[in-house]
């Protein structure tokens, strides 16, 4: 039965790449997917693409992809990834140039128009057809502030950038695991809008495989939290990425390249597939909606995991969108108090800051004020020890953060700070901050008509020798 194997690339913007060399090198991948936009990705484009409107994509994509480029070649290996961002174009051009710099012309496809704020922003759109994903706020609230606006394409297009021969495909917002899909569906031949059980079941299975892959080292090993067996995973200093094995009928096999650390077995694997996931009976894709209810996951043992029994149904008619509008500005600082009395210290000095932006009349939105290494990961689901306790600490660090519309607030809020250093309460190890650390974007997730979308994705295909 004929079947392709498939290797993760990045989990994120700024993912480490040596892992995806030893999967090139040693784990007989014939496609690499990689996924280099986590849900926020997109906010930190568009500041790029502020500051130079030829940005707006994943920057690492060019080192990365002058690394793998030659390897990939000599093996005939594929690589996929949503690094274009905001600009696909844009990302797809610097990593030509780079590479043909080196005399390298891979030929390269570019998957565009998931962009859909011109949509988000049309006022004679109801406010209803766009509401807040989550809240059920209408957009109303924040449209004249979008900045952008993407929707998440599925695997259809990349199946098209594969059929034209490409060798890189880069892609803008595509969901996640439709990066993966998209290699898998075009090398067994499977189609994307089967009807039929046997077929979505096929496509549930890859779309497991797409999510059991996403996330880069964490499906191996990589941020294993089961208490105290994370301490068994070994070698995380050359941990190897992912690997899976997909035949025609939709079974796959999970491994990784041969002498890598890391671990594939069955608590990493159920680990990742859990992971983000809010209903494991209707987990929604753009390319079918997966029911993990019937999967079996078998270990095989060496780091082989084999997946069968997903089942799924076909998606519905609307896309899912991140959208990003302009939400003010921030400014922090952090300092230290320590023993004795390190809580009373810290609380004085905030009321002490609270006072000032009162008497001053600073407009803000919120002063939020938290503990790193006592609360900072868990906020309130981490309650604070009593404060004879906190007084006795070494030390305790203390992180306020301003919120406000205005930017000369933010700009101005770390100018509230020096004078506490010889007025105020004993503290230790000075401030750190002290400035404006930026404009905020705020994310709106919504749903749009796929009908809107699709009839405007395009595959171009640049590069390459005649």
């Amino acid at each position: 039965m004929k079947s392709i194997r498939i290797g993760a690339g990045l989990g994120f913007y700024g993912d480490h790449w040596e892992p995806v060399v030893a999967s090139i090198e040693r784990g007989e991948v014939q496609c690499i997917a990689s996924d280099h936009l986590a849900e926020l990705t997109l906010a930190i484009l568009q500041k790029d693409r502020q500051r130079d409107p030829g940005l707006g994509y994943a920057r690492d994509v060019v080192p990365m992809l002058l690394r793998l480029w030659p390897l990939m070649q000599a093996r005939g290996v594929r690589f996929v990834c949503n690094a274009g961002g905001l600009n696909p174009m844009g990302a797809a051009q610097a990593v030509r140039a780079a590479l043909a710099a080196k005399g390298w012309h891979p030929r390269i496809a570019v998957v565009s128009g998931d962009d859909v704020l011109p949509q988000l922003q049309d006022p004679a759109r109801p406010d209803a057809a766009l509401a807040h994903l989550f809240t059920g706020e209408p957009v109303a609230a924040v449209r004249e502030r979008l900045v952008f606006g993407n929707a998440y394409l599925g695997a259809a297009p990349i199946v098209r950038a594969l059929g034209l021969g490409a060798d890189i495909v880069i892609t803008g917002r595509v969901a996640d695991a439709a990066l993966f899909l998209g290699p898998i569906a075009h090398g067994l031949g499977w189609d994307l809008n089967a009807t039929d059980a046997a077929g979505l079941a096929r496509l549930a299975q890859g779309l497991t495989v797409g999510h059991l892959l996403e996330c880069s080292g964490q499906g191996s090993g990589g941020n294993f939290g089961s208490q105290g067996a994370w301490k068994d995973i070994p070698d995380l200093a050359h941990i190897g990425f992912p690997i899976a094995e997909v035949w025609e009928d939709g079974t796959a096999l999970i491994t990784k390249a041969p002498g890598t650390g890391g671990r594939v077995n069955y608590d990493t694997v159920r680990q990742q597939l859990l992971y983000e996931v809010h209903n494991p009976h209707a987990y929604h894709s753009p390319d079918v909606v997966l029911d993990m209810g019937g999967i079996h996951l078998h270990d095989e043992g060496h780091d082989r995991v084999r997946l069968t029994g997903a089942r799924g149904t076909a998606p519905g008619d609307r896309l899912k969108v991140v959208a990003g509008f302009s939400d003010g500005f921030k400014a922090e600082v952090t300092w230290g108090f320590a023993w004795p009395d390190a809580w009373d210290k810290a609380q004085a000095a905030i009321a002490t800051i609270r006072t000032q932006l009162a008497e001053r009349r600073v407009p803000h939105d919120e002063l939020y004020v938290e503990y790193p290494g006592l609360n900072s990961a868990h906020g309130p689901l981490a309650p604070l020890p009593p404060p004879e306790q906190l007084n006795a600490m070494n030390e305790l660090w203390t992180r306020l953060v301003l919120r406000t519309q205005v930017k000369a607030a933010a700009d101005g809020f770390g100018r509230l700070f020096p004078w506490i250093g010889l007025s105020g309460p004993a503290y230790t190890c000075g401030f750190t901050g002290l400035h404006n650390t930026g404009e905020l974007l705020g994310i709106w997730p919504t749903l749009i008509p796929r009908a809107e979308v699709e009839p405007g994705v395009k595959v171009e295909l640049i590069g390459g020798k005649a």
